[in-house]
């Protein structure tokens, strides 16, 4: 009978320590900006702070920014100085770098991929995208949803008036 109370003891402790069984798996990841905000990346240089946020079974998060793979593609074009002409936006390192902490910055050559819907300029600009780059993020065979990050690290004539997309 000792052994037999010992095992159930053992058993009941394991369960405890364990989480009577359950597993605690990453099962989605988020990526959003931080402090909130557009996924805008504005201005020559500019950068923007990606974070990817771990989903548990468990019901809690961890910070996976640091620990995730980031992977960067083209979705559409962008508008050349005239603000009319449309140019397939290139591949990274061109226009957009992103780092392995998530940082996203605007590099040479700079581009916009916002265009103003409103032609007449001395009224607010009504913004649209018209290119910007996909991002997800991936950790442990897991990939997060994608982002849309739209360029506006150049300025373009035309139309436009000198501006590319929102200030904020």
């Amino acid at each position: 009978m000792k052994r037999t109370t010992f095992f159930a003891a053992l058993a009941c402790t394991l369960l405890i320590l364990l989480g009577c069984g359950t597993t605690n798996h990453l099962q989605t990841i988020t990526l959003s900006v931080a402090g909130g905000g557009l996924f805008n990346l504005q201005g020559e240089g500019g950068t923007l702070q990606l974070v990817a946020t771990g989903n548990y079974s468990s019901g809690n998060t961890f910070d996976l920014t640091n620990k995730a793979t980031y992977t960067v593609t083209p979705d559409g074009f962008y508008l050349a100085a005239d603000g009319f002409t449309e140019i397939p936006l290139p591949d990274p390192p061109q226009t957009v770098t992103i780092n392995n902490t998530g940082l996203m910055t605007a590099v040479d050559p700079f581009v916009c991929t916002w265009y103003n819907n409103e032609p007449d300029n001395t009224k607010t600009p009504k913004w649209s995208i018209v290119g910007s780059y996909k991002v997800v993020a991936t950790f442990g065979g897991i990939t997060s949803q994608p982002v849309y990050v739209a360029v506006a690290s150049a300025v373009v004539g035309g139309q436009n008036n000198g501006l590319c997309g929102p200030t904020n």
